[in-house]
């Protein structure tokens, strides 16, 4: 660690994270073109010479199976000081499409063996999670309610699973709900799931807020999991 935070970051979770980012090593693409490579210019700006090491693993289509699935290699052996993860639209999606059977009680089975082997197998590794979210917009807004009521089952799991394991969280949609008030859900989310380039400047500012906080005050390091709305 230094006086910046972290030396390493591990950015997790599905397309909202992978931003269509490169699979080889040139700098211009390998963080994607979302809130990662906002949030890498950021704190590039900020600590120059001394930024955190930043590495986005996001894979688009992923869902929580799919994403414990490749723990070990994408995670686990990159020994991250901090590990971002924002996952679980493409659940919400699938339940919506009828896929029920895949996504209820698996999903908090799945998420917390995740936790749990992390905090196992690398201890001194913090994790975040982000809240994953939604709008009424695109195709989301056709079938909001539906969409609405499995998502906010999704956060509220994902929150135990949070407070259970004393970890930091990151309230996204109650930030998007507030966006809305300035401007349309389209102009954040633009199909009501991925987010534009003002939605990961969104993101981004939520995230700076909790790395900030957590790992930049003047006081040091803090310890134990907090919620940051």
């Amino acid at each position: 660690m230094n006086k910046f935070g972290v030396s390493s970051i591990l950015f997790q979770g599905d397309s909202i994270t992978d931003g269509n980012r490169g699979r080889n090593d040139d700098l211009n693409h390998i963080l994607g073109h979302g809130y990662v490579f906002l949030l890498a210019a950021e704190l590039g700006l900020q600590a120059a010479g001394q930024a955190p090491h930043m590495v986005n693993r996001g894979c688009s289509g992923n869902r929580i199976a799919d994403l414990y699935g490749r723990w070990e290699e994408d995670a686990l052996s990159l020994h991250p000081d901090l590990i971002s993860l924002l996952i679980g639209v493409n659940d919400v999606h699938a339940f919506v499409n009828g896929k029920q059977d895949l996504v209820q009680d698996r999903f908090v089975r799945t998420y917390r063996r995740l936790i749990e082997d992390t905090q196992e197998l690398l201890p001194s590794t913090a994790i975040v999670i982000c809240e994953p979210f939604l709008l009424p917009a695109g195709q989301v807004g056709q079938a909001w309610q539906a969409w609405h009521s499995e998502m906010s089952r999704k956060q509220e799991q994902i929150r135990k699973i949070a407070d259970e394991y004393d970890l930091d969280y990151i309230d996204l949609q109650q930030s998007f709900i507030d966006a809305c008030e300035l401007a349309p859900a389209a102009y954040w989310l633009w199909d009501g799931i991925h987010p534009t380039p003002a939605g990961h400047a969104l993101i981004k500012n939520r995230w700076m807020d909790f790395y900030s906080k957590r790992f930049m005050s003047d006081s040091g390091i803090s310890v134990g999991g907090q919620a940051y709305e």
